[in-house]
């Protein structure tokens, strides 16, 4: 028979954040003139076919067409990855 959770380790599980920081890069582009763009987005999920989901209909709104995903990661990805972002560094 399971045991309840003792009253210590249900108040660590409440005090977890409920998702953690993800973070993607990727690769978009405009067409008439051709302009090809390398970003990292702040995304809900980490995996990438849910970032691609989720950072398509952004990137399309602003009149880019996402080409890929190439990753996901947390924080701890970010700086690594900012002077290749450029401008286009936590934009969309």
């Amino acid at each position: 028979m399971p045991r309840p959770l003792s009253a210590a380790a249900l108040l660590l599980l409440l005090a977890l954040p409920a998702q953690a920081e993800c973070y993607a890069d990727y690769k978009a582009k405009q067409d008439d003139p051709l302009r090809l763009h390398y970003g990292v987005a702040q995304v809900s999920s980490c995996d990438r076919r849910g970032a691609q989901a989720e950072l398509g209909p952004r990137l399309q709104a602003a009149g880019w067409q996402l080409l890929n995903v190439l990753s996901t990661f947390g924080p701890e990805g970010l700086n690594e990855r900012q002077s290749s972002a450029g401008d286009y560094f936590l934009r969309f």
